[in-house]
């Protein structure tokens, strides 16, 4: 286990790429009850990803597979309702954006990480008072789906494995599984066992459970910056302590608004000197920085994302050449 998190460790910096049918909604949080034929990405392009990534100096690309929506980026054989295959914009239902992306990381010399959402309660009737950026409301006729696909129902412990298993044994070594909510009230009492089967089917995948800081349930410690600086207090830490040497990785989002594509709300991003200085901090805590860059709904990097994000790049790239990058 520990030279699995000391190579982790050796990887510093990495791209979250969010992309999925919330990107399509101005949502961070799909239902599941979405137009499929709303996901239309005439131009991606997980090789433009993978080469800004690595142009960027980052070492791992991580792509939700699956997110709050229960829409899977692959044919899943457990679903006929929410993969790719429903997708007829996008390659008629034909492409598979996991095969893409992984083929794409190892082009460019990218470790490969997939994300995977579990359970939990993604969406609200109509009548509540959440907040419409997050998610959309579902009907009184609605079920809430719980961000799996309607077949999870009955067995959302055993349909979860069955998925995890198709993406640990179809796409050849994954380096890295990033599992969010793994504590959820409809799994979590689960969670040993399917931590169990990751490390069954790629003994040398690494498992992060995200904002866990036990090696019983995470093999990296986890914090989730954007999440935990709002409310760390009293709670656990946003960032690695000062002296912290326990292998670690901060996930963070370039912009300070939004996870996911969305263009009803005004762009902030975090400015290239706050980025490259939380890099340099994590690292020089045993901790890697994943910086969320998120494609837009043609399936691209652009605009001011990709501004930023190169002149993240440029920063380090040049503290690498000239010796200070922390070892």
């Amino acid at each position: 286990m520990r030279k699995r998190q000391n190579e982790f460790t050796s990887w510093k910096f990495g791209m979250f790429v969010h992309f999925n049918m919330g990107t399509f909604v101005n949502r961070e949080w799909a239902t599941g009850y979405e137009d499929p034929l709303l996901f239309s990405p005439a131009k991606l392009s997980c090789e433009q990803w993978a080469k800004e990534a690595k142009n960027a100096g980052m070492k791992y690309i991580v792509l939700t597979t699956k997110h709050t929506g229960g829409w899977c980026l692959w044919d899943s054989k457990y679903t006929t309702k929410h993969d790719i295959t429903v997708f007829k914009n996008y390659k008629n239902g034909k492409g598979d954006i996991v095969r893409d992306f992984v083929d794409a990381a190892r082009k460019y010399g990218l470790k490969v990480g997939l994300y995977y959402c579990l359970p939990g309660d993604y969406s609200q009737k109509l009548g509540s008072k959440r907040d419409q950026t997050v998610g959309y409301k579902i009907t009184a006729q609605q079920d809430d789906l719980h961000g799996l696909p309607p077949e999870a129902r009955g067995d959302y412990a055993g349909f979860v494995e069955k998925q995890v298993a198709e993406l640990l044994t179809n796409y050849g070594p994954i380096d890295m599984i990033w599992f969010d909510q793994y504590t959820n009230k409809y799994t979590g009492k689960h969670w040993l066992q399917l931590k169990g089967l990751v490390h069954r089917l790629q003994p040398k995948c690494v498992l992060i459970a995200n904002n866990s800081r036990d090696y019983k349930t995470t093999d990296i410690y986890s914090y989730e910056y954007p999440y935990l600086a709002k409310n760390s207090k009293p709670g656990p830490r946003a960032l690695p302590g000062e002296d912290e040497n326990n292998p670690g990785e901060v996930s963070d989002c370039i912009a300070t608004t939004n996870w996911l594509w969305n263009n009803e709300v005004p762009l902030k991003l975090q400015s290239a000197k706050t980025i490259t200085e939380r890099l340099n901090f994590c690292n020089e805590r045993s901790t890697n920085y994943l910086l969320n860059v998120q494609p837009d709904r043609e399936g691209l990097i652009s605009g001011d994302y990709l501004k930023r994000l190169r002149e993240v790049g440029k920063v380090v790239l040049m503290n690498r050449k000239s010796g200070k990058e922390v070892d």
